[in-house]
């Protein structure tokens, strides 16, 4: 059993949404780039270099998760280090002078879906009286607030801390002590929810989070070892988690033993967005 949570900390990626993977460089992006710099650098030079600074993005994303204190670049470090740092002065920019608007194109992902059974696991913490933040790293967060927004989702949170916009990455314990902060909960008695070992669990155990809690993804799936960080618990997803807030509740059969249990607090305001 686990201790009781007071509050939800929760991925977007892996947890709140999914999609399949996308083309390193998708063709809208290719296209939007190209009009913006016109004829100075190539559609063909533009895909490769997307495709390239794509993945050189992801390997420093991975190494930075082994500093002390991960932060996230500004937009426009994203696109000069990663992407345009070969192509003409007026190109670069061009980028630069639109890289936040480029980021979102490049973060958004048309085919994200909900996950199974978080709705339900949302609307049940939420009526309970459990507030929720979503602690993310993110190319562009306004893409993942627009989504959860669009799956009428967003209200069931109380705030929302994406890592470009703090300017700190997971595992950064900054970054949940931020949001722990945003909802008034002290950081020890939240779960934190995420799909991957070495950013969420890790940020969980040196944040001091009341629990880590793992969900399986594809991500996860693909993960290395790291016997040195294991979750307090596993789920398949939404509807594990609510499983396993009833478990760590109390509840007999959906309704709780004491005034205090999940659904013990159920007249309570639902949280908003802060």
């Amino acid at each position: 059993m686990l201790r009781s949570p007071r509050a939800l900390l929760l991925d977007f990626g892996g947890v709140l949404a999914d999609a399949p993977r996308q083309s390193p460089a998708p063709s809208d992006l290719v296209r939007r780039l190209s009009d913006l710099v016109g004829d100075t650098v190539s559609v063909e030079q533009i895909t490769t270099d997307l495709t390239e600074g794509g993945r050189a993005y992801a390997r420093w994303r991975d190494d930075s998760g082994h500093l002390d204190d991960p932060i996230e670049l500004p937009h426009a470090r994203v696109w000069a280090d990663f992407v345009t740092h070969s192509w003409p002065a007026p190109a670069r920019t061009a980028v630069e002078d639109a890289a936040t608007p480029l980021a979102y194109a490049w973060a958004w992902r048309p085919d994200w879906q909900v996950r199974p059974g978080i709705p339900e696991a949302l609307h049940a913490a939420a009526a309970a009286g459990l507030p929720m933040a979503v602690v993310s790293n993110a190319l562009c967060g306004a893409a993942h607030r627009d989504f959860l927004a669009t799956a009428g989702l967003s209200d069931l949170f109380a705030a929302e801390f994406y890592s470009d916009e703090a300017g700190l990455r997971k595992p950064n314990p900054r970054l949940a002590w931020s949001a722990a902060d945003a909802i008034g909960v002290p950081i020890g008695e939240c779960w934190f929810i995420g799909d991957t070992v070495h950013r969420d669990v890790a940020c969980a155990r040196r944040a001091g989070a009341g629990a880590a809690i793992l969900m399986r993804s594809p991500r996860t799936d693909h993960e290395p070892p790291h016997p040195q960080l294991r979750p307090d618990a596993r789920i398949d997803d939404g509807h594990g988690l609510v499983t396993l807030l009833h478990q760590n509740r109390g509840t007999v059969e959906g309704r709780p033993e004491r005034d205090d249990g999940l659904l013990g607090r159920a007249t309570a305001q639902t949280p908003r967005r802060g």
